[in-house]
Formats: structure tokens, sequence, C-alpha cells
């Protein structure tokens, strides 16, 4: 039972109460009596709002249910279009704007890079994270797929000098496309100096040359006649040659090189959302104790390796010699996002006057921002923005009137905590169709505070099957990422973001390589973000970062995105092509397929979500390849069935015995983890397997499809049942 303290009209659960308090509060400035009161009085006046934003949401929905049930089978695209205009669904486009955003830090406004997205309630995780600032390209070479394993090059406990050469070949390639010699190549380097602030490289044939463009020389470590680091600059990003003749591997190097260091993860988003299974007052306190650790710069965590406890805490800075004498100084650190949850949840950590649980939301703005405010006012360690700017990520909104709504909750909670107007940067995930489809005028309404825009395909993709439940049967999954709204999708919200002004001024980004142990593949794959005018991106791993900033230096995205303002067009009637199958003649066999993936997806992560409280985790698919698993993959995968349910292209019972036969393969998948609860031998008891149910045959019902509700209530469940069965 969730213990209250009764303040004002509000109660409080009392271990976030005391956590406020006594952590978050001091030194913020903020007197305690008046942050409650005021606090009462934000939830009081913008929580009737957020639930008329909701019913709003439910009132289109059962509008176009209703219309494609009366115009079944083929209609008329434009009878349809007129339909979505006349309830407000797709709203008139606004007049031509440009954002007027201030105060933007360099790693969003200028330099293009990868962006990592981690649970922010794994202390380790998250630590991890924003130390990916950095990251060696040798290591991730080495220790992933990046490097084939043919011809004597496999992976092994030892270090395997074939391999080794083949990452270090690598290497100097990268070397000579994104900083390349005046003449030769750094393979051909003995040695790295500095003459006259100039990088002089000596080539095997004694000949000594410098960079094709001086520019790149930014600043060194060491002496300028033994550097033991050289630092440069392409595309807006850094890269460190380090230079140790006695290391290892520096030992075996012509030139002493023993790594190359790319800035990698430029900015990265710890997430309280997507990724984070926190349910109630004790795993908030969780996810807002870790973020005040990162904002004041003490977050540390400890683990085992082997039989050593190993500490792990935040990077200090980077220093280095420039070359006119001075210093440079660079973040050792990832400019830190924070993912706010949306407006649909909301949760009994506060009870209103009523009540009633408080929107999540809110409580997520006012608290994480109190929590930032110390950054900006001097209590921390480290800066996080050099601009005095709190960045928030705002997911699942749907159209401007939530846009403005969360613009409104960002000035309210600015007053609330006591900081500048606009201090607090928005962040819009385009990842729900209502937005994709007004995304001028969502940006509009938060165009002195938005800081990025950016796909999110897997939601996108479940809310694009829910809204068009009553359409038809869904084309296969595989095939929605070649379908015509997809495409659309994607190009019109770079070339929304493009016209309304984003760059130089906000990121545009683009989604998560979801693979983590297929680096070759990404490596190939994932340059498209920055060919469609991507200046950031997801990755799952810091290992990935290292290896997709590559790509940075490759390609300018700057240069990119000059090209596609001359193409920008719109492309709203390309989004609203539903993906329903015209003629499906599917076999059985391709059906239980679809069925198969999908269940045995539902049940790896929702087995990990609701008894073990891990929000976002690599669960081996069914063919056992690792994939990153979060609520939006769940949502693609669960709305999926419950569509096809609805049609008739199966039938309950062959979903319930996919299911339990499916959750005897995650059984196996997870037979080494003792922790684990198989879910086979009594399904009816398992509260995983009744909540991966839920999410299919109650997924018609569920609010644009989102699986938050049947998740937070199952797992509230379980960690009752589970508490109850150690006390006995």
């Amino acid at each position: 039972m969730t213990k209250y303290v009764e303040i004002g009209n509000l109660k409080i659960a009392s271990v976030l109460y005391d956590f406020v308090n006594s952590e978050v509060l001091p030194g913020s400035g903020v007197e305690q009596d008046s942050f409650w009161t005021n606090f009462e009085g934000l939830i009081d006046e913008l929580s009737p709002e957020n639930r008329a934003l909701l019913a709003r949401r439910d009132e289109l929905q059962k509008k176009i249910n209703e219309w494609h049930l009366e115009n079944k089978g083929d209609y008329e695209f434009s009878k349809y279009k007129a339909f979505l205009q006349e309830i407000g669904y797709l709203e008139p486009k606004p007049e031509e704007f440009q954002i007027s955003t201030e105060n933007i830090d360099n790693e969003v406004a200028l330099q293009g890079g990868p962006q990592l997205v981690v649970p922010i309630n794994n202390a380790r995780y998250a630590i991890n994270a924003a130390n990916a600032r950095w990251g060696s390209l040798y290591d991730a070479l080495y220790g992933t797929d990046a490097i084939s394993e043919e011809n004597g090059a496999e992976r092994g406990k030892g270090y395997n000098p074939v391999r080794g050469a083949q990452v270090i070949a690598y290497g100097k390639d990268f070397l000579d496309n994104a900083v390349p010699l005046s003449n030769g190549s750094h393979k051909e380097a003995v040695k790295y100096a500095l003459i006259d602030n100039e990088l002089a490289v000596t080539l095997e044939s004694g000949k000594i040359v410098g960079l094709q463009d001086a520019s790149k020389l930014v600043g060194y470590q060491g002496s300028s006649e033994e550097p033991t680091a050289v630092l440069l600059k392409n595309n807006r990003l850094h890269l460190e040659i380090q230079i140790d003749r006695n290391h290892p591997i520096g030992s075996t190097d012509a030139a002493g090189v023993k790594d190359i260091i790319l800035e990698s993860a430029v900015t990265t988003i710890m997430d309280c959302e997507d990724s984070v299974a926190a349910v109630d007052a004790e795993d908030k306190v969780e996810v807002y104790r870790n973020w005040l650790g990162l904002i004041k710069g003490d977050l540390s965590a400890t683990f085992a390796k082997g039989s050593k406890e190993l500490l792990r805490t935040l990077n200090p800075d980077r220093e280095y010699k420039a070359i006119d004498g001075g210093t440079i100084t660079l973040s050792g650190r990832s400019l830190m996002f924070i993912r706010n949850v949306g407006h649909l949840m909301t949760i009994n950590a506060i009870l209103d006057k009523d009540g009633n649980e408080i929107p999540e939301g809110i409580m997520d703005g006012v608290i994480t921002s109190l929590i930032a405010k110390h950054e900006i006012i001097g209590n921390s360690k480290y800066r996080n923005s050099q601009k005095g700017s709190i960045y928030i990520v705002k997911p699942k909104m749907h159209g401007p009137q939530e846009a403005a709504f969360a613009n409104k909750l960002f000035a309210k909670v600015e007053e609330l905590v006591g900081l500048k107007r606009n201090t607090l940067k928005i962040g819009v995930m385009d990842e729900e169709r209502r937005t994709s489809l007004n995304l001028k005028a969502c940006i509009r309404e938060v165009k002195d505070r938005v800081a990025f825009i950016n796909t999110g395909f897997l939601d996108r993709t479940g809310d694009e099957m829910h809204t068009s439940m009553e359409a038809g049967p869904m084309i296969r999954k595989g095939d929605m990422k070649t379908s015509e709204w997809l495409a659309s999708y994607e190009k019109s919200n770079v070339f929304a973001g493009l016209d309304c002004g984003l760059q130089g001024r906000a990121q545009i980004g683009k989604g998560m390589w979801a693979m983590p142990d297929l680096m070759a593949d990404m490596l190939v794959q994932k340059i498209g973000h920055l060919k469609a005018g991507a200046n950031t991106a997801w990755v799952p791993s810091p290992t990935a970062a290292t290896l997709h900033a590559t790509h940075y230096h490759l390609i300018d995205a700057v240069e990119v995105q000059n090209g596609l303002k001359k193409e920008s067009t719109d492309l709203v009637d390309g989004i609203l092509q539903v993906p329903v199958a015209k003629n499906p003649n599917w076999t059985p066999e391709e059906i239980q397929q679809e069925l198969d993936n999908n269940a045995q997806g539902i049940l790896g992560y929702v087995v990990r979500w609701v008894e073990h409280g891990v929000g976002c985790s690599k669960v081996p698919d069914i063919n056992n390849i690792g994939l990153m698993e979060d609520r939006a993959t769940l949502r693609i995968s669960s709305q999926h069935i419950a569509n096809w349910l609805h049609h008739g292209v199966c039938t309950k019972e062959q979903v319930v015995e996919t299911l339990q036969r499916m959750a005897k393969v995650v059984d196996e998948q997870n037979a080494n983890d003792l922790l684990y609860r198989p879910m086979a031998p009594d399904f009816e008891n398992s509260v995983a397997f009744q909540a991966a149910s839920d999410l299919i045959f109650l997924g018609y019902e569920q609010p644009s499809g989102y699986t938050e509700p049947i998740l937070h209530r199952r797992r509230i469940e379980a960690k009752a049942k589970f508490s109850a069965e150690q006390v006995r």
C-alpha cells in the first residue's frame, strides 16, 4: 500500500515527497511550501485540459472508425481526405514561419552526430551513455561483426593479431576519407608531429606531408615534436589520433598509433518513457534520483566484472593544447536530453483534490525541470548545457493542440521552478499520424522552444494501424517499411523541419537501429539516414554510436539538407495512403509465420517488462537474433495481431494456440536466467502471459493502441503478487 502525505488538497506518496524535499529542493532556490502549493495549482489548472485532449483523441478515432465502416472496400481518396478535413483531423496548413529558438547548444544546432537513447532507471547504462561522447573506433570494430571473422580474423578470448591488423587497416582508411593527407596515406605514416602550427606526417618514404585541409587540425596533447594525441575536426565532429609507442597496439604501428577516438554520441536522451518500466512512486523516485545524479555529476554505479568490482562515474572534460598556444576544453560527456512521458498516462504517486491520479506527464515536467535547474544555477560538477538550456523530449503528441498544451505546460513549469521563459526546450517526436499530417502546425505551436523533431517508425506504425483499424486487414509487418505512407512520412518530416528553419537551430532526427549485434549491416544501411537529410539518428549502444559517427565524417549533413531545401514538396496525400492489403492472398503458412513472429516478440518483451521491471532490453527474436525491444515495438506487434483478428485473417483459437506455443519458446530462450518465471507451466497464473494476451485481445479498445495501460496494470499486479510470495 502506498503511504501518502497530505499537503493542501494533494496526497503525495511519502517516498516521493521525502525525495523532493530532502534531495531536490535544497539549493534549488525554490521554497518547499510554495513549491507544493504552486504545484497543486498547476495540477488543478492543467489536468482538465489534459483530459479534454485525450477525449478529443477518442472522439476523432470514433468518427474515423464509423467512416471506414460506412465506406468498406474501395473508396474515393478525395472523399476520405475531405472527411478528415471536415472533422478537424487534417488541419489547414499554417502560414509560412521560421522557428525562433534561442540559446541552443552547438551539439544540437550545429553538430551532426549519433544520438543515444537509454533507460534512465539503470544508473550504469545511463552513465555509459553519458560517457559515450567519445569512443574507441578500434574497440568498436574489433568487438563487433563490423570486421568479418573470415580468413583467421576470429574474435576470441585473447588478442588476435590478424583481426587487429584488419581493424587498424579499416581505421587508417577512415582517416584517409575523413582527414586525408596532402599526399600519400595515413597507412604510410611513421611519425606524427606539429611544425609551424601544422600537422607534419612523415611517410615511409621519408617525405613529410601535411593535411589536405590544414584547417582540420585543432590541437594536440603532449609535445609538438612527440604528441600523444592529435585532435582533428571534420564536418564539425572531432576525432583524436592517439599515439603511444609503448602501448601493445602502438608498438606494432609504424607511427605509434594506438587508437582512433571518435566524438560519438554527441547527444543522449535519458529516457523516463518507452524504455523504462516505472509504474509507481518508488519507481519514479529511482528515475528522478538518477537524473539528479547525472545533473549534479555525482551519479555512480558499481558492477562486477569477473572477480573484480568496478566503479563507473561520469567522465571529466578533455583538454588539449591549441595550435596557437592556448587551451581547448571539450566536454567529456554527451549533451543530455530528458524524455518525459506523454499526455496519456496517470500515476498514483500524487492524487489530486478529488482523489484522482494526476497526469504523469505533468509530474515529469515539474520534477525533471526542477532537478535540471541545479545545473543551470551552478549546483553541478559539470556543465550539461553551455547555453543554459534544459532539453525535454515530449513523445506521443497528437496534433497541434497537444503541442500547444505541452508549450503551455513548459511555460507554467518555468514559472513554478523559477526559470527564464523558454529555458525548457522541447523535442517533438513525430510518431503519431495526426502529428505527421500537421507537423508544421505542431512546430509553430512550439516555435520559440523547439530543439528537435524526430521520426519514430515504430510508434508511428502502431498508430497507423490503430487509426485505420476498421479500414481492413493491414499488410504484413515487414512490408510496412516499403509502404507509400512510410516513405512519404519520412521525407515530409525532413521537408517540414527545413521549411520551418530548423537547420542551424535544431535537430532533424531519424529512428533507432534495433539490432545491436548486427553492426556490419548498420554500417551499410544507417548512412541512409544522413542521405535522407537527418543530422542525428538513434543508436542502441555506445559502440553503435562510435560506428555510426563514421557516417557523419563521410557525409556532411548540412550539404545534404541544402540540397533537399530545393526539393521540398507537400506529401500529405502519400502519408494518407492506408496500408491495407487490397486483395490478401496469404497462405495459411504465411499467416501462421506472421503470428508466430509477432507473438514471440510480444511475449519475449512483456515477460521482462511485467515480471522484471525491465523497460528496454535486447530480446532474442524467433530466429534468436537479438533485437532492442521497447513499448513502441510492442505496440506494432500487438496492434497487428489485433487487426488481423478483427478482420478474420486469424481466429482467437489460433492466436491462443500461437501464444501458448511461443511462450514455451520464450521460456527456453530464458532458461539460464535464475530469476525467470516460466510462463508455460501455468498460463492462467502467469501475469506476463495474461498481459501479452490482453495486449492482443483488448488491443482494439486501447487508446491509440498504446500498450501502457495494460503493462502498468499488470506490472503493479506482478509487484504485489511477488511481494506477497516473499512474505509467505
